[in-house]
């Protein structure tokens, strides 16, 4: 398989069934399963999905003192850089709300349950679909007369923020934009949108769950994710929303997809949740099968006690490059806040056993959950960098069979 195929490729173990008429929200074994709303007027506005159909998202709403508060979670779900690619995603869930299950588990961060998600419990909680393969940030269309593919993440996200101002995110007093991988890079490219959206007396956040996408060589000394993101903002028209500040300082715009690059920019008070050893980074940026043809990597991939010494000296260079390119963030930003662990993972904000629990992931005894709160509400500083792999004993869920992207 070409490195394109191995970049889209993707399999997730499902946690929801379909039910085609399901009531808005459900309690099923102490999970949170909460329906799906479509935009209906996405339409007239252009936001739609690959194919054509209507965008939605999961809103669960707030209660009690939350009641004017919300949590935006963009969608992962990896991108597609080309129009074969992005015509097979278009025929999937990715790409289409007509494959997408109507009901989604909200857990971790989006949890209602106090003892498990403590600050953000009783907010206003909206889960946006990603069907776009752009990280809600294409504004193209691509019409041969024989298929036609809609490029429209931008349009999208207005859209679903056109529907949810009316329903309260207008009056919002505190707000917090976040998303895991994909939409984890979703939010470097929307934060500050999202912040003049809302009132001006608000307090604004952004949250990036494993989306500090690294312009990084692979181990054959190639740039495969800049290669592949450069194909990506020429397909899907996004240079034009790239950050502005971020294209005037650079001949490349398009590196400005990259959050190393965007992030200086950025005014809204931000935190970087990351593993320093990212699952999808190591096995998509870092060690494609483009670079390692022979399979060389494929043990270590499965399993990090399986690395040879010369295997680990690469991955601690992968966590290196990551803390150089947050290093003027993490000496400069007075309200910016980060939580940089050691454990193979990619995701730990939607997942209850990173977020919150007994054994979950610490540095310096604090959880994932305790860290981001205490970063936006303002309890304390909460920069926290984990020490090298394999010291960190806290990490209970390594490699999984196939990253969520």
């Amino acid at each position: 398989m070409n490195v394109k195929t191995i970049l889209n490729f993707e399999i997730m173990l499902s946690l929801l069934f379909f039910i085609a008429f399901a009531p808005w929200c459900i309690y099923s074994e102490e999970r949170l399963l909460v329906g799906m709303t479509l935009v209906p007027n996405a339409t007239a506005h252009g936001a739609v999905c690959l194919d054509g159909s209507l965008p939605a998202y999961h809103l669960h709403r707030g209660f009690g003192a939350g009641t004017n508060n919300w949590i935006l979670q963009f969608e992962g779900g990896g991108w597609c850089n080309d129009i074969p690619s992005c015509l097979e995603r278009a025929k999937t869930r990715r790409g289409s709300t007509r494959y997408m299950s109507k009901l989604e588990v909200f857990s971790g961060i989006l949890s209602n349950n106090a003892s498990l998600n403590p600050d953000f419990y009783n907010w206003n909680r909206v889960k946006l679909r990603y069907c776009d393969g752009a990280s809600f940030s294409g504004d193209s269309k691509f019409d041969n007369g024989t298929s036609l593919l809609y490029f429209r993440g931008q349009k999208i996200w207005e859209a679903i923020i056109g529907d949810l101002l009316p329903k309260g995110l207008a009056s919002a007093r505190k707000a917090l934009l976040s998303g895991c991988s994909a939409g984890g890079l979703a939010t470097f490219l929307h934060c500050d949108n999202f912040t003049r959206m809302l009132p001006s007396n608000a307090s604004v956040k952004c949250l990036s769950d494993a989306g500090f996408f690294l312009d990084e060589r692979d181990i054959s000394l190639n740039y495969t994710m800049r290669s592949f993101y450069r194909d990506l903002v020429a397909v899907q028209g996004i240079v034009k929303h790239l950050n502005q500040n971020c294209k005037r300082s650079t001949n490349n715009s398009e590196l400005c997809f990259f959050p190393q690059y965007a992030l200086k920019y950025i005014t809204t008070p931000y935190f970087i949740l990351n593993s320093a050893y990212d699952v999808f980074q190591f096995h998509h940026s870092l060690v494609p099968t483009s670079a390692d043809l022979h399979g060389h990597w494929n043990r270590c991939k499965l399993n990090p006690a399986a690395c040879n010494a010369n295997q680990i000296n690469v991955l601690q260079g992968l966590r290196h490059d990551m803390l150089v390119a947050l290093n003027s963030f993490y000496k400069n930003s007075r309200r910016g806040g980060m939580f940089i662990n050691s454990c193979f993972a990619h995701c730990q904000s939607e997942s209850q056993d990173t977020w919150f629990s007994v054994d979950s992931p610490r540095i310096h005894n604090k959880t994932i959950a305790e860290a981001v709160g205490d970063w936006y509400f303002s309890r304390r500083v909460t920069k926290e960098i984990d020490c090298p792999y394999p010291c960190d004993t806290t990490c209970h869920n390594l490699i999984p069979s196939s990253p969520q992207v």
